[in-house]
């Protein structure tokens, strides 16, 4: 209860009032009993002795909660009247960080993962205006949503705002309004400010081009349509490309989650990294929302009947209170399972990126996996002989070039053991992938996991797939090569089947399906059907779950995420997504597994006996 009661005090810290400003700021000072920006009191325009108005209109300049408190109304989502446009914790939390980059002079740059209900696109809306009506004359913007729908009810809190703006601070001759400009149709003007705000939509991307803009509200990516004719990363490099870097320029990714893979997410991830981007990540867990608690009526009853997740939750964040965990709980009940509660209202950015209830892999698993995600060490093209044909495997190796398929992690060791697993994909553009993935089983480091060390991706005529996944197994000390051998097998024109006895001569190292017991010779290749797949996938869920391989593609991660239980309780890819790096991985680690079993390794203690009789 007293470190409740501890918790439940430095979530007080952020209420305070707008008007006396916040004293736990480091970048206010107290002046006058008023807790005022460092950057206001320094301002040669700045006097103790200023009139009221003057104060005020100084104040606006550099204390955006102030002006928003003064100027803005919005509408309360419980009483439904207009306020005060009073920010509250999570969107303070951001303005801290928006007015430390203008500050410092820095270009605005955010990328904001979205829970529910704590007015994000509401706050980035509002500094916009903010920017447009108090600091800048001509600074154009642009908000673009998924949907044109969505874009235009941005725009509303936007009209809403001009709507109802004080008379006594607008100083303009004319009054605050938006009104169109030069008959075009999605875009408006504000009179005075001559600044235009034009609305669009990922679906219609040619009306963002061409356009000069110093702001950009870019809403719910994660949703944009990514295909050959709607590409969001084309969208916004076109629209960024033409927002100069200067001080109070903005551009605003910001999406609740869609799944991992997407476009939204790898830029996340990359804000995230070590590398970092020039996006600052803003994310807000469910529990720093104030609206979600609930009274407790018997705290240790509660505490006492805390399952594992609610007390980790406890004990992993300083801003989880018993009134949050009670909320939680009676939230939970409204879901059919767990998985849907975290992703609808997250506690971490792993949760909020996990799919659905469907997903068959653990979103802890995979968070764990991607920890282990690294740029290779060398990207390039394997070769069974330089200068040599296709097929010739005499002079294995690796040619490095940055524009090649196949990533390297780690280079092959002696004495190493290895198995490489091919998944045979379309030839063109837009089909599936043909992937290649090696890995280190390890067998001699005993206590370490296996490995994924290289992978190939890319799209290629089957027969020189075959004897590229050959020049890159021998290359890896002859792995054992693992080729999923249902595209081959199916082929009714006969290549396919040419092409796999070819490779089974030419590369002895093949793996061959366990023979049926009626006397027929084993076959070359790894057939998928239903039980061959279902128990590979089962071996993978394993591995995830408990950390039992060592993950270095961010690909691989996705798909994990991505993958989902059938209507009909099979296994596949998410619609428009992809499974073929997934199937590499699960395939080799099944055949390690399985070889492991067959033949398990010895233990030191057997290795130190046949030591001793020299063996």
């Amino acid at each position: 209860m007293a470190e409740n009661e501890r918790r439940k005090a430095l979530k007080a810290l952020w209420d305070y009032a707008p008007e006396t400003g916040d004293p736990n700021d480091p970048a206010r000072i107290r002046e006058c009993g008023v807790w005022l920006p460092v950057s206001m009191l320094r301002d040669p325009a700045y006097s103790v002795g200023l009139r009221a108005h003057d104060m005020a209109m100084l104040r606006f300049r550099h204390d955006f909660e102030y002006w928003a408190w003064r100027c803005v109304k919005i509408m309360d989502k419980v009483t439904m009247t207009e306020i005060p446009f009073v920010l509250n914790a999570p969107q303070r939390r951001l303005v801290r960080e928006l007015e430390r980059m203008r500050n410092a002079g820095e270009p605005l740059r955010l990328i904001m993962l979205k829970a529910r209900q704590w007015g994000g696109s509401t706050l980035i809306q509002v500094y916009f205006a903010w920017i447009q009506i108090v600091h800048r004359r001509g600074w154009n913007s642009l908000i673009c949503a998924h949907v044109k729908d969505t874009s235009a009810t941005i725009r509303g809190i936007y009209s809403r705002l001009l709507a109802r703006y004080p008379e006594e601070f607008w100083e303009e001759d004319c009054k605050p309004e938006f009104r169109p400009f030069e008959r075009m149709v999605n875009t408006r003007c504000i009179p005075g400010r001559e600044c235009r705000v034009t609305v669009s939509s990922s679906e219609n991307q040619e009306s963002t081009r061409g356009q000069d803009y110093a702001l950009a509200h870019l809403s719910e990516v994660a949703f944009w349509k990514d295909s050959p004719l709607h590409n969001p990363s084309d969208l916004i490099r076109s629209v960024i490309s033409g927002i100069m870097r200067k001080p109070l320029s903005f551009v605003a990714l910001e999406s609740t989650a869609n799944g991992v893979g997407n476009f939204f997410h790898r830029e996340w991830m990359r804000a995230c990294s070590a590398e970092g981007s020039d996006k600052l990540p803003f994310f807000v867990p469910w529990f720093e929302i104030g609206i979600y608690t609930e009274p407790v009526p018997d705290p240790a009853a509660l505490w006492a009947s805390l399952d594992a997740y609610e007390r980790g939750l406890w004990e992993a964040h300083e801003g989880v209170t018993l009134e949050g965990l009670m909320w939680y709980r009676h939230r939970r009940r409204e879901y059919e399972d767990h998985r849907s509660m975290m992703t609808e209202f997250p506690s971490t950015p792993d949760e909020a990126f996990a799919t659905t209830s469907r997903g068959v892999f653990s979103s802890e698993g995979v968070a764990r996996l991607r920890a282990g995600v690294r740029p290779p060490m060398m990207t390039g093209e394997p070769y069974g002989c330089r200068g040599g044909l296709p097929h010739d495997l005499s002079a294995p190796g690796f040619a490095e070039d940055t524009h090649g398929g196949c990533s390297v992690w780690a280079l092959p060791r002696p004495g190493g053991s290895y198995v490489a697993a091919v998944d045979i994909g379309g030839r063109s553009r837009g089909a599936d992938w043909s992937v290649i993935s090696v890995v280190d089983r390890k067998l001699d480091r005993p206590g370490e996991l296996p490995e994924v060390v290289a992978q190939w991706r890319g799209h290629i005529d089957h027969d020189l797939l075959a004897w590229k996944a050959a020049a890159l197994a021998k290359w890896y000390g002859r792995a054992l090569l693992v080729v999923e051998s249902n595209t081959l097998e199916s082929d009714g024109a006969g290549e396919g089947p040419y092409i796999l006895s070819r490779l089974a001569r030419a590369y002895p190292r093949l793996y061959r399906r366990p023979p049926s017991g009626d006397g027929t010779v084993p076959k070359p290749g790894f057939h998928t059907n239903r039980a061959t797949k279902a128990a590979v996938i089962a071996n993978l869920i394993a591995l995830v779950r408990e950390g039992g391989y060592v993950e270095r593609d961010a690909t691989a991660c996705d798909e994990l995420g991505q993958y989902e239980v059938t209507d009909g309780g099979g296994y596949a890819a998410r619609r428009g997504c992809h499974d073929d790096v997934l199937m590499t991985r699960a395939i080799a680690l099944w055949v390690h597994a399985e070889e492991l079993r067959r033949n398990p390794p010895l233990s030191p203690a057997e290795i130190e006996a046949l030591r001793r009789c020299g063996c």
